[in-house]
């Protein structure tokens, strides 16, 4: 249990409040204070300067993963979270989470930007723990939950879980109503967490950011290093108004990644860097190499004092939580993976060096052992469970050295095997969208999580528009038993359109690549089965949706849907909405 505190009225003392950025797609080289030799990131240098750094810390490879420990404390494969798409990104229902934890402590509790745990109930960030809530769908701006044609300029985001339009840049808008939540709750301690798109592609950035990087050959791609500074600013000012409020000195400031870099280095097939810097890492995003998920983690608390230094022990996002949870004075009777930093942070203690973590690349249906992973032990990385490097001397891990060293790689073998069976024990699980909730009367299921195990789903707006991507079932429960509409769409519902037409393009700011016009689709029949029920019905040439009325029994349950066209050729409906009939 988290226990109760009572707080001051002067918010320069007392509980300190919490601070969390955390950047998509951005690796530990895309900062000019870790290297990086043509990035303007004043905002971050300025924080490195002023912080504890952990230069040895590990995130999940991917999005959501490191998203999942970073909520929970907890390997992302233990609490159901191992892909970014096809419902594997959800994250387990009864799982508590930072927010809640923080939440049940007398802390307000907020989210701007990504989420990435699901969006539908009971897997929804106002569903854990969160009291402000303002994201866009699925993994990003422009991903098949997120709203209709958002670009990332004057968006529509769901404030609550409703859709509302905002003006402006998304990382401006996500650090403006940030400080708004700030303001309205400064004198009460709060968790904000900031989890911006960017510099995740389509790499949309006006081109005043992106223009300084243009023709440099040095640079693999303008735009992304564009969307850095243009967050690097946002986060800058977001600083400068926390200071301005009174909030800042007692506030733990956090800045950190989620995994590699996905576009700020190019590698030729045999590995040697091309372009741009990855401060002499091997791998990207999605590699269980280096590069894939050791990320800069920076800590900030002006209120102590904090002497700025390096850390250079093992860590990683499952120990955020405890550490926050300790600097905060919330005591918890939850089992983390991670440890507490707090000691590092505040008494300069040493991190054991006997510690061993564990990262994996697993991106599929069902977990998979010995797929892409990295055991990790001081500047050892056993990969595959074959391969030996030491990072000490062989920081590109080039040189495979697992026959000088076998008693190490049978040791870390046998770590990797423990961690394993503690983190399947649930890999067989589905975590279930429930269905006729009062909690969320109307349901939205997407093809972005469609469980398609052969062929990549439509888990974007392009492969929407274009009718690409494989069909799959979603996985679900019914909480009640009756009746219920289940509407199936080509396009979703604040589209206006027909399911037969081809969507036009909109119209797109500077910067942006525009929506691909979509193609038509001719539709004449539609197919639903869930659980037992199955139905099919003709649709008519101008319908909006295929809608079927159904009885359905209470409990768990497969629903799949089919769109066939009139050569036969079959899709899944791109969007199903469900509601329970009253």
């Amino acid at each position: 249990m988290v226990s109760s505190l009572s707080y001051a009225q002067n918010r320069t003392s007392g509980p300190p409040n919490v601070v969390i950025v955390l950047t998509d797609d951005q690796g530990y080289g895309d900062i000019a204070s870790l290297g990086n030799p043509w990035i303007k990131t004043p905002t971050l240098d300025k924080l490195h300067a002023q912080s504890v750094r952990f230069t040895n810390f590990h995130s999940g490879t991917t999005c959501a993963p490191t998203r999942a420990s970073l909520m929970t404390g907890q390997y992302s494969n233990k609490v159901g979270v191992w892909h970014t798409i096809i419902g594997r990104e959800y994250l387990r229902d009864g799982v508590p989470t930072m927010a809640d934890l923080f939440r049940a402590g007398g802390y307000k509790t907020a989210i701007f930007g990504k989420w990435h745990l699901g969006d539908n109930y009971p897997f929804r960030s106002q569903d854990r723990g969160f009291d402000e809530v303002l994201i866009h769908g699925g993994g990003g701006v422009t991903q098949t939950p997120d709203y209709w044609n958002n670009d990332y300029f004057n968006d529509t985001y769901f404030h609550n879980g409703k859709p509302e339009k905002y003006a402006g840049y998304c990382t401006d808008v996500w650090f403006r109503e940030a400080m708004g939540f700030i303001n309205k709750n400064k004198k009460s301690p709060f968790l904000c967490y900031i989890a911006l798109n960017a510099p995740h592609s389509p790499f949309h950035v006006a081109p005043k950011y992106s223009q300084p990087y243009q023709g440099n050959p040095s640079i693999p791609n303008p735009n992304f290093y564009g969307m850095i500074t243009n967050a690097d600013e946002q986060m800058g000012l977001f600083i400068e108004n926390l200071k301005k409020t009174g909030v800042y000195e007692n506030t733990i400031f956090v800045f950190m990644t989620d995994n590699g870099t996905a576009a700020g280095v190019k590698f030729d097939q045999k590995g040697t860097l091309v372009s741009g810097f990855n401060a002499n890492m091997r791998g990207t995003k999605g590699s269980q190499y280096e590069g894939g998920h050791r990320v800069p983690l920076f800590v900030s608390w002006p209120a102590k004092k904090i002497s700025a230094r390096d850390v250079n022990g093992l860590s990683g996002a499952i120990d955020l939580l405890p550490t926050l949870m300790e600097l905060c004075g919330l005591n918890t009777d939850n089992q983390f993976d991670g440890i507490s930093l707090a000691p590092a942070i505040l008494d300069n203690k040493q991190i054991p060096e006997d510690r061993i973590l564990v990262a994996d690349t697993q991106r599929g249906s069902m977990l998979v052992k010995d797929k892409q992973s990295a055991v990790m032990q001081g500047s050892w990385r056993l990969i595959d469970g074959e391969e030996l490097y030491d990072l000490s001397q062989d920081p590109g891990q080039k040189k495979n050295v697992a026959q000088d060293h076998r008693e190490l790689v049978d040791r870390l073998n046998r770590h990797y095997q423990a961690w394993w069976e503690d983190i399947s024990r649930h890999g067989d699980e589905f975590n279930r969208v429930v269905l006729g909730s009062e909690k969320q009367p109307v349901v939205c299921l997407t093809a972005h999580d469609f469980f398609a195990v052969d062929d990549m789903p439509a888990w974007n707006q392009d492969m929407i528009r274009r009718a690409r991507g494989g069909n799959g079932p979603w996985q679900v429960e019914v909480a009640r038993g009756g009746t219920y509409r289940i509407s199936l769409r080509r396009y979703p519902a604040e589209s206006g359109l027909a399911m037969n037409a081809a969507a036009p393009v909109p119209p797109a700011e500077e910067g942006v690549k525009p929506y691909p016009p979509g193609t038509p689709l001719d539709i004449r029949k539609a197919k639903i089965r869930i659980g037992t029920v199955e139905k099919e019905m003709t649709v008519p040439p101008q319908a909006e949706s295929a809608d079927f009325v159904l009885e359905l029994p209470a409990g768990k349950a497969t629903l799949e849907t089919w769109l066939t066209e009139d050569k036969e050729e079959s899709h899944g409906a791109f969007y199903t909405y469900v509601i329970k009939v009253k």
